[in-house]
């Protein structure tokens, strides 16, 4: 199941890291959650040229197919940043210190495997797509409209790229605490306690009511 995590940071390479490519994931997030939004607006005009004009937004579910890669891939790197990804916790969530980082390390080992495997795919996928000779360097196009496919399948391999990254970092980290022995290693997720989820909470529940009485 999904949780609260924190990732601690410090002066090292590896924190350094973290930060800088999680700026990279919070800009590719705030993309993704543009695109929602603009999914809610074209929806917004579509339904209302339909029942105004009786002329809906054409495209509009070419224009769909563009923008659904957007919401589904560029957040994913991000999300498992924070630990936000859905997990089951029932043996992992048992064990502590090296066990745990050794847990930890081989899941993480195997899906950076995985995500690189998906990045090769999506890319070959792409080139299928691709091509500078053709008209708006497309091979294939969206039914109704004609909009180019290639860059919503570019979109795919980026991101699994990012998330590769981001794989790397963690796998560093874990890593980097099953041979230190750490207990609270920087750049991984770090599941918090309920107690300490519950102080997060009334923390910030107790700084909107500050808020909201000033």
């Amino acid at each position: 199941m999904a949780g609260s995590s924190a990732v601690l940071e410090d002066g090292s390479i590896l924190s350094r890291l973290d930060q800088k490519l999680y700026r990279i994931e919070t800009g590719m997030a705030l993309i993704a959650g543009l695109a929602v939004f603009s999914l809610m607006l074209l929806a917004v005009i579509s339904v209302s040229g339909r029942n105004l004009f009786n002329q809906p937004l054409p495209g509009y579910v070419d224009w769909i197919e563009q923008a659904m890669p957007l919401i589904a891939f560029l957040g994913v790197s991000y999300t498992q940043r924070d630990g936000g990804h859905i997990r089951m916790d029932i043996l992992v969530g048992r064990l502590n210190g090296r066990m745990l980082w050794s847990a930890e390390l081989i899941t993480g080992v195997v899906m950076l495997g995985l995500m690189m495997l998906l990045v090769w795919g999506s890319w070959a996928h792409f080139q299928r797509s691709f091509d500078f000779t053709a008209p708006l360097w497309s091979r294939d196009s969206s039914i109704d409209i004609s909009l180019p496919l290639w860059p919503a399948k570019l979109l795919a391999p980026v991101a699994f790229s990012v998330l590769c990254l981001r794989m790397a970092l963690q796998v560093w980290g874990y890593g980097r605490a099953l041979v230190l022995g750490l207990s609270e290693p920087v750049a991984v997720p770090l599941v918090m306690s309920a107690a300490a989820q519950a102080a997060e909470e009334a923390l910030h529940v107790g700084g909107f009511e500050d808020e909201g009485g000033r």
